[in-house]
């Protein structure tokens, strides 16, 4: 363990028999307070009251909701687009085929599902 350093500081009369009084009747020293003392002065997280800490605390998740927002607007608005595409773009299936047509596009959906399923399975 390092050896503290001393430090002479200078206050007033009342200021000593008051941190004198309070070492007594706690059974601390003087410096043990003086050290508590500073570090709470230091410590911004102790100094700040815990109701600015927590509406601070509330503003930062509020723009990281707004970002969330943001991208799922985006990503739904790139969906719609592309599926709008899709179907103006797509050629009808013939009466003839859209059974057989209808049997594959459902295999297939069950395949995509499955995939996304896995993707987003928890472990």
């Amino acid at each position: 363990m390092k050896k503290p350093h001393r430090l002479n500081i200078r206050v007033t009369s009342a200021m000593l028999r008051q941190l004198e009084r309070e070492a007594r009747g706690h059974g601390v020293t003087m410096t043990a307070i003086i050290e508590t003392a500073l570090q709470r002065y230091f410590d911004t997280e102790e100094i700040e009251p815990l109701d600015s800490r927590v509406i601070r605390r509330l503003d930062r998740m509020e723009l990281r909701q707004a970002d969330i927002e943001r991208d799922v607007a985006i990503g739904l608005e790139t969906l719609q687009h592309y599926i709008f595409y899709w179907l103006t773009r797509t050629e009808p299936i013939p009466e003839g085929e859209r059974d057989a047509a209808h049997a594959l596009g459902q295999r297939r959906f069950d395949y995509f599902i499955e995939q996304v399923a896995r993707k987003i399975r928890p472990g």
